[in-house]
């Protein structure tokens, strides 16, 4: 078995500027799926930060980071939602589900937390040898 991890840490304050100053920046990077779950809650940014957090991180395990890719395309492959349990769940489509395909990624684990200053999220991915 492979594993693959990643790590990220948001600072709202930072994020809600970028938020706020920026008309496309949520529909460029969050699903719909995305958006109204955050925008369903008391304080939608610091559950926005905490999923662009768990994107960040998901990147991470891929391996990819940002590169290669607009900011549109990398963060739009990936989606974190509650499922049934109101744990996060992760899925991957377009070029991100190429990628975990090609390294046999078949399990995930997201862990999202926020406190009043940051949002940090890991992501630990596992997956078949491949050879």
């Amino acid at each position: 078995m492979r594993i693959f991890q990643g790590v990220d840490i948001v600072e709202i304050s930072k994020f809600k500027k970028v938020f706020l100053n920026n008309d496309s920046f949520v529909s460029d990077i969050f699903s719909e799926k995305e958006r109204e779950y955050c925008l369903s809650k008391k304080d939608p940014y610091i559950h926005f930060a905490g999923r662009f957090a768990a994107k960040e991180a998901s990147l991470k395990a891929l391996g990819t980071g940002m590169s290669g890719a607009g900011i549109d395309r990398t963060f739009k492959g990936i989606e974190i939602v509650p499922g049934a349990s109101g744990k996060p769940t992760l899925s991957f489509s377009g070029w991100a589900k190429k990628i975990s395909g090609k390294k046999g990624i078949n399990q995930f684990t997201v862990s999202i937390s926020h406190s009043e200053n940051y949002a940090v999220a890991t992501v630990i991915l596992t997956g078949r040898d491949t050879v």
